[in-house]
């Protein structure tokens, strides 16, 4: 086999274990806006990353692909998204997603900088979104997460760079494009809250 359909298998083991172990919880988009989505928990990575250039590589991304198939990491995981989403208790989430022991894991080091974000404190949350994307660049919802944090900083300029990165990974019909470019089209100052 070659390297790419092994990476496309391995790939594919994961989103079928993801959908086993997520169940569709509907939320309402970080952008704010009053439409509903449904967002499998947790969220998955939309392209594959290219290969590896040291095995310790190989061997953290299996670390976190198998942290999604670990009963007690997903539970624990959609016990904190619960807990941002439904309950807005952001401090008590945090907690709960560096409880896992997993803050390497993008989703998990995303949720972090969201609630951080959340909670204004804005110099923790983007450290913890830069964290997400050092564990993976192509990690769509961090970089919408990003996008807003930057709107929210008045630095539309790299908002755009965001909306840009999500397009290369999603295309600009993804949910996340949608939302960061509907933010960036309301009026700067117009004292939205994401």
């Amino acid at each position: 086999m070659t390297n790419s359909a092994i990476k496309l298998l391995t790939v594919a083991t994961f989103l079928t274990a993801l959908a086993v172990v997520s169940p569709q919880v509907p939320v309402f988009a970080a952008g704010g806006g009053s439409e509903s989505q449904t967002i499998t928990t947790p969220p998955s990575d939309a392209k594959p990353r290219p290969p590896a250039k040291r095995t310790t590589q190989k061997n953290k991304k299996k670390d976190k692909e198998s942290n999604l198939a670990d009963p007690a990491f997903a539970n624990g995981y959609r016990t904190a998204y619960a807990t941002i989403y439904e309950r807005n208790d952001y401090a008590s989430a945090i907690d709960q997603l560096k409880a896992l022991g997993h803050d390497d894991h993008p989703n998990v080091a995303n949720l972090i900088g969201y609630s951080y974000r959340k909670l204004g404190d804005y110099k923790l949350a983007q450290t913890w979104y830069e964290r997400a994307l050092k564990a993976d660049p192509n990690h769509v919802l961090t970089w919408q997460y990003y996008g807003l944090w930057q709107i929210e900083q008045g630095n539309r300029d790299q908002a755009q760079y965001h909306l840009s990165r999500i397009a290369a990974v999603c295309g600009s019909d993804c949910a996340e494009y949608r939302s960061l470019a509907a933010a960036l089209e309301k009026a700067p100052g117009s004292g939205l809250v994401y």
